[in-house]
């Protein structure tokens, strides 16, 4: 289980983003630990200085995915998109779970988890590719990215841990961990949320990164759809897609 005094080796220390982060170290079902600077989570990049780029490419960075929808990224442009050393994808993933989009149009019985599962639901043909991009992806680090960090990311996250083989609990720890090393990211969208006219309760509900509401897609992917391989399956991911996820971690 992942230790959370052990956040700033997680972490990637970066000027323009605050959240990008390792998904290694893990210990696994199979006695392992997943591997580092193979695959990371991250925020928005739009932001990074010339030196980010450089540590991001140090670490071994070879594949950007992009999770942003176009309003997003013409808005906020990737520094990754025609970069010479680095393969750019860009997949749209369930664009309500953008923060302000959901600012936009959730009610204040508005719950985060609800919505990660009717990602989980709805939206396959964009997980099934932003999964098979990443197996596919020729040697070197993968990053994936939305704007926090948290939404978007973090179900992509879930799905290669629990198919690497990490167990629930510490799946929803990582999920959790944009609370505790991502304030200044949080603490921005929070104020244009507020700026913008978005209630307090709202704005607190839809950047929370409550353990409760990654244990309920969890939940989901297990009863609904049977588990993590049969969940994988359904979305044309069959053993051979499935072992390369996990190689890419385990």
């Amino acid at each position: 289980m992942f230790a959370p005094e052990n956040a700033h080796e997680r972490l990637i220390a970066l000027e323009g983003a605050h959240n990008v982060r390792d998904l290694g170290g893990y210990q696994t079902a199979h006695g392992g630990l997943t591997r580092w600077r193979s695959i990371l989570r991250g925020d928005a990049l739009h932001r990074l200085s010339e030196a980010d780029i450089e540590t991001l490419l140090d670490n071994g960075l070879a594949t950007v995915i992009d999770l942003r929808n176009a309003h997003e990224i013409a808005a906020e442009a990737n520094p990754f998109a025609g970069h010479a050393e680095v393969r750019y994808h860009n997949t749209p993933l369930f664009s309500a779970l953008a923060p302000v989009e959901m600012m936009a149009n959730a009610v204040l019985s508005f719950d985060m988890g609800d919505r990660y599962c009717q990602a989980i639901d709805d939206c396959q043909p964009a997980i099934a590719e932003v999964l098979k991009s990443i197996a596919d992806a020729p040697d070197g680090a993968v990053l994936f990215h939305c704007s926090a960090g948290k939404d978007r990311t973090g179900v992509i996250s879930a799905l290669l841990l629990a198919n690497a083989g990490v167990d629930e609990m510490t799946i929803i720890e990582d999920y959790a961990l944009t609370a505790t090393i991502s304030g200044p990211l949080i603490a921005t969208l929070r104020d244009r949320a507020l700026g913008r006219g978005t209630s307090p309760e709202l704005v607190d509900i839809v950047l929370a990164s409550e353990p409760r509401s990654m244990r309920q897609a969890l939940d989901h992917i297990r009863y609904r759809h049977g588990g993590i391989e049969a969940y994988l399956s359904s979305l044309g991911l069959d053993e051979t897609a499935r072992e390369r996820l996990r190689y890419r971690l385990a």
